[in-house]
């Protein structure tokens, strides 16, 4: 048995690469996540991601309706998540989910706003409050489940920027329910699989965790930012095409506006700026190649269907001296 006290990978825990041993993984966990929580409610933020989506379904197979998952929209999340979230876990998994609809609250905070770091606080912060005051509407909840995943320990001492509620006030101090955190990402994908979750959101692309706040570069307004949700999801599906794809794919649109030519009259529009890149650890990136096939449906597809757009460019810098995300 494990322990789940140290944050030290344990010995005996063999790489897992195989459906049996996600399936041996997956019985051990129960067994540790019930005699940790017996009958206490435990509380998870649910944001869609790989991470948090094992968690959440290891938890709902461990103890079921003790768990409520908090869903928070924040309006910055890529086209269908939130509805498939719904989808997986009300629907489909019977769980207690919560949906908070905070879109105008984020997008409200975040006007005007064009620094990437001062965005990345208002983000992380108005989470935070907005987890809280869902939190404290639940009665009897000690414990907070977390995706905490073994690289997050390794780099940052065990806290996820992304998924860490540290900040909640202290009468919300919960004691951590953390099944997932000696597992690496192809491991947690691997339990994933197991656990029956759809491949959606097993293989999600890797997301910040302000997440499109920092793809749509400067300060964010709703026209933009709804340009930038739907090019994203062309780029993402017309790339996803590649065999083998790209280890992380996205689009950027930047906070400036070129001249284009319409129904034969001048008028501004945005750029979206292609990106797509391999990397073992995220340390160093290359860029990847995209054919001209590839590179010229994307563009006609976005300049046809994106309102505002008028322009596709491609970013093939590698890290360094590029990082991978914009901002």
């Amino acid at each position: 048995m494990m322990d789940m006290t140290s944050n030290v990978r344990p010995e005996s825990l063999a790489r897992i690469e195989t459906e049996a041993q996600a399936n041996a993984f997956i019985d051990e966990q129960i067994e540790l996540i019930k005699a940790q929580v017996g009958d206490g409610k435990v509380l998870l933020a649910l944001s869609g991601g790989v991470d948090s989506s094992v968690c959440a379904a290891l938890l709902i197979k461990a103890i079921g309706k003790q768990l409520t998952c908090v869903h928070v929209n924040h309006g910055l999340l890529r086209k269908g998540e939130p509805e498939q979230v719904i989808e997986v876990f009300r629907n489909q998994m019977d769980a207690n989910l919560v949906y908070v609809d905070a879109v105008d609250r984020f997008l409200d905070k975040l006007a005007g706003v064009d620094d990437p770091e001062t965005k990345r606080k208002i983000i992380g912060k108005e989470f935070i409050d907005v987890f809280a005051e869902e939190a404290k509407k639940i009665e009897g909840v000690s414990f907070l489940g977390q995706g905490t995943i073994y690289p997050d320990i390794l780099e940052s001492d065990g806290v996820k920027a992304h998924h860490n509620v540290g900040g909640l006030p202290p009468e919300l101090n919960f004691e951590l329910v953390e099944p997932v955190k000696f597992l690496y990402k192809d491991e947690v994908r691997v339990v994933g699989k197991a656990l029956g979750l759809p491949d959606g959101m097993v293989y999600r692309q890797p997301f910040p965790g302000p997440g499109l706040g920092v793809r749509c570069v400067g300060a964010i307004t709703r026209d933009r930012l709804e340009a930038l949700r739907e090019a994203d999801a062309i780029v993402r599906e017309e790339i996803g095409k590649m065999n083998p794809a790209p280890w992380q794919y996205f689009c950027v649109v930047p906070d400036m506006k070129s001249t284009g030519i319409k129904d034969g009259k001048r008028y501004m529009g945005w750029a979206v700026v292609i990106r797509a890149v391999n990397t073992k650890d995220a340390v160093t990136a290359k860029a990847v190649e995209l054919s001209w096939e590839t590179l010229t449906t994307i563009r006609d597809r976005i300049i046809a269907t994106v309102p505002g757009v008028n322009r596709v460019l491609w970013d093939f810098s590698d890290k360094p001296v590029s990082t991978i995300e914009w901002e």
